[in-house]
Formats: C-alpha cells, sequence, structure tokens
C-alpha cells in the first residue's frame, strides 16, 4: 500500500488474518480489509461458503484469487452463513474497489457474540498492520 493511506473504518473488527466484522445485531458482515485487498492485487475470483454452511473461527471458508496469489479467508467468528455476496461471482474486482461496502464477502448469523471482544478495534489493527513493515 506504498504512497496510500489505508483506510480503517472505526467501529469494525479486525483479525490478524486481515478480515473485518461489522456487527448488525445477531448478523455479522465480514469481508476482507483494505490492506489485504491491496497486498493482494488485482482480485479475479472469489470463492465463498453456501447459505446455511456453518463456519468456524480461526478457519478457512473461502478463498481469494488474486493476479498475483491465491490465499485461503479465514472466518473471524463461528456460526451459520446466511449470505454470500453474489455479486462477486461476476465481479469480483469490488473488492478491490469497496472492500468495506460493496465488496463485501458473507453475512454470518454469530453463534458466540464474545468471539467478537476478542478481535482488534481498528486502532488496534493499524498498529498490527505498521508493526509488518
Amino acid at each position: 500500500m506504498k504512497g496510500k493511506i489505508m483506510e480503517c473504518p472505526e467501529g469494525l473488527r479486525y483479525t490478524k488474518e486481515h478480515e473485518w466484522t461489522r456487527e448488525e445485531e445477531n448478523i455479522v458482515t465480514i469481508g476482507i480489509t483494505d490492506y489485504a485487498q491491496g497486498e493482494l492485487g488485482d482480485v479475479v475470483y472469489v470463492e465463498l461458503p453456501d447459505e446455511g454452511m456453518a463456519v468456524n473461527a480461526g478457519e478457512p471458508f473461502g478463498v481469494v484469487e488474486s493476479v498475483k496469489s491465491v490465499s485461503d479467508l479465514y472466518s473471524p467468528i463461528s456460526g451459520t452463513v446466511v449470505e454470500a455476496n453474489a455479486r462477486l461471482n461476476d465481479e469480483p474486482e469490488v473488492v478491490n474497489g469497496s472492500p468495506y461496502n460493496d465488496g463485501w464477502l458473507m453475512k454470518v448469523e454469530c453463534a458466540d457474540k464474545s468471539e467478537l471482544d476478542k478481535l482488534m478495534t481498528a486502532d488496534e489493527y493499524m498498529e498490527f498492520v505498521k508493526s509488518l513493515g
């Protein structure tokens, strides 16, 4: 992300695997951070779980493929997938242009909200990214 200010919205929670979460009642929207999309480069394919699938905190739920690499996506929380972002099937590049809005990956009905408390705040995530060099 050389020369670009990294976007890191307040009010979201972040993981060391560079996913973010936005809690809305019992539904948690999950995506990859601005830092992650910048490191990946142009996203060309996203594989997401089907609606109704169970996901577990810390375990892979999908894959993001860019012109540079293929990376696993890790669920920040446990729960049941209520929606995957179907738009990304035809327009995976939306992840690059709008990682926190149109480029979200999935929505999960949270099994244990206390898992969200273990994630980093925006300030903590910014410090973590700075520590990566």
